[in-house]
């Protein structure tokens, strides 16, 4: 079903739709806010470990960003980044805890960790709930591309949460002053 079959009885697209297209301009406006964001905390991170998660995270960034190109045209639609407040949010931490945190230590590698499933949880959730209203709209094929994204920000986030438990947490925790 394309976008022209989701109109109501005057012939105009339903709200849902239209909400669905913002929410999309929104999470689109976050990946490529995130394809800049990315190398800042590769090139933060202590740990070779960390550099490579984030940097290879940046290739599959890259890749959500044509999927959102892809699930706009599906739609009929231009593509439009809307600023996104939470990711705007998420990023500018991000940088404060690189500033924050003393450069070559572990600490700073486990608050880079956190700053970024911060951006995963969140982009988990977007995705998550866009798949629905994906559903729901009857655009499967904007759904199935949403959920390949979907499953690689989860693995993003077990990548990240795997590296904190096999050793920078612990690295952290008996670092000195």
């Amino acid at each position: 079903m394309c976008s022209s079959d989701l109109r109501n009885e005057r012939g105009e697209d339903s709200r849902l739709l239209d909400f669905f297209v913002d929410e999309l301009k929104d999470i689109y406006w976050a990946e490529q806010k995130l394809v800049k964001t990315l190398p800042k905390l590769a090139r933060a991170a202590t740990t070779v470990e960390l550099k490579d998660a984030f940097t290879s995270h940046l290739k599959e960034t890259e890749g959500h960003v044509g999927r959102l190109e892809k699930a706009f045209k599906l739609l009929d639609k231009k593509p439009v980044a809307k600023k996104c407040d939470a990711m705007q949010g998420i990023t500018e931490e991000g940088s404060s805890v690189i500033e924050d945190t003393k450069e070559g230590t572990a600490t700073r590698d486990v608050a880079l960790v956190l700053a970024g499933q911060k951006a995963e949880h969140y982009e988990i959730a977007t995705y998550g709930g866009l798949i629905q209203l994906a559903h729901t709209l009857g655009q499967e094929d904007v759904a199935d591309l949403l959920s390949e994204t979907l499953e690689e920000e989860k693995a993003a986030d077990e990548k990240l949460t795997g590296i904190a438990e096999n050793g920078i947490n612990y690295s952290a925790a008996t670092e000195s002053k």
